[in-house]
């Protein structure tokens, strides 16, 4: 890939939030099983997966480097950030069909906040955190913070986004409604996903083998949680009770639990386990970044099964999230 130009095919769009879902994509939508949505980073691809056979229906071609996505609040479409390519793609969730895409600069973690009023946009290669109307994607404010911003999480009251600066090795805390930054601290080498839990900020640090705990009001450091090497995101069990911590250098999660904190088990998960998805059936579908692979994993009787995707996969969406309103809330924490 080259490019957007190497695409000519794709039609911009200037204001993506007014677009209607086509009456075509509905009906599909009616008679489509449930679909895995697979960022293939080092692929520029998007690989579209039949959940109940695990087979790959198509790859969608990108620009050059999804990342994360992002779900609008109307639950319509799925934001595919493509960070290299300078482009947000739009697709249909429920099947992955490709609804056009925008130029922006750089996006790569997003995220609306939980009022719908702001979309943050981390901007990992060209240094600076965007804000922007939710429904226009017009630019409310740029922030230059650090080097390097990478994952992000707001406060349950859409006042305050946390982002991890990851070669300044920061966590900052930005008043949305001042658009302001309110502190920053030093929380160690190479943070990454950041989650507000509880009444408290947890990071993972990348470069090391830990979860920070930090006070939301105050940037102060309460506690740390060993986990593994390469500790990199943080996700909620739809039930509330677990946190499971992806550690992408060790190839392992380890699990949490969600009201103390404790360490309950760690699992093996060679391949670089980075994003995953909790699914109705309690299975874990986990994008192994260095394997070009996703695994299906079942906690209870450990087995787990792999479909071989694009190279680096990275962010997965599923498609039962769209109804599975646990699942997504636990999400939209992550």
């Amino acid at each position: 890939m080259t490019g957007p130009a190497s695409l000519p095919r794709r039609t911009l769009f200037a204001a993506p939030a007014l677009l209607a879902l086509p009456t075509r994509a509905r009906a599909a939508s009616a008679a489509q099983p449930p679909i895995a949505i697979v960022l293939n980073s080092g692929g520029a691809t998007v690989s579209v997966i039949d959940m109940t056979t695990r087979k790959i229906l198509r790859d969608e071609p990108t620009f050059r480097e999804p990342s994360h996505w992002a779900l609008t609040p109307d639950h319509k479409k799925l934001l595919i950030a493509d960070s290299s390519g300078n482009a947000l793609f739009f697709l249909d969730p429920a099947t992955g069909t490709e609804l056009g895409h925008k130029l922006i600069p750089d996006p790569y973690q997003l995220w609306f906040s939980p009022d719908g009023t702001y979309l943050t946009i981390t901007c990992l290669r060209l240094n600076h955190v965007d804000v922007y109307h939710a429904a226009s994607l017009t630019l409310a404010h740029r922030f230059k913070l650090g080097s390097m911003p990478s994952h992000l999480s707001y406060t349950p009251d859409s006042r305050t986004v946390f982002v991890s600066m990851q070669d300044s090795g920061t966590l900052v805390a930005i008043d949305l409604a001042n658009m302001t930054p309110r502190w920053t601290t030093k929380v160690g080498k190479t943070p990454a996903g950041v989650m507000w839990h509880d009444g408290v900020v947890l990071t993972a640090i990348m470069g090391s083998d830990h979860v920070a705990v930090l006070d939301p009001a105050t940037g102060r450091i309460t506690r740390t949680i060993l986990t593994d090497k390469g500790a990199h995101n943080i996700f909620l069990t739809p039930d509330r009770t677990q946190l499971y911590v992806t550690n992408r250098v060790a190839g392992s999660l380890t699990v949490l639990d969600a009201r103390t904190l404790g360490f309950v088990k760690r699992i093996a998960m060679p391949g670089g386990p980075d994003d995953l998805c909790f699914a109705p059936d309690g299975k874990l579908w986990i994008a192994l970044r260095f394997a070009s692979r996703v695994a299906v994993h079942d906690p209870v009787t450990g087995a787990t099964d792999h479909i071989s995707v694009g190279r680096s996969p990275h962010g997965i969406f599923i498609s039962t999230l769209l109804t599975d309103r646990p699942a997504l809330a636990a999400m939209r924490l992550a």
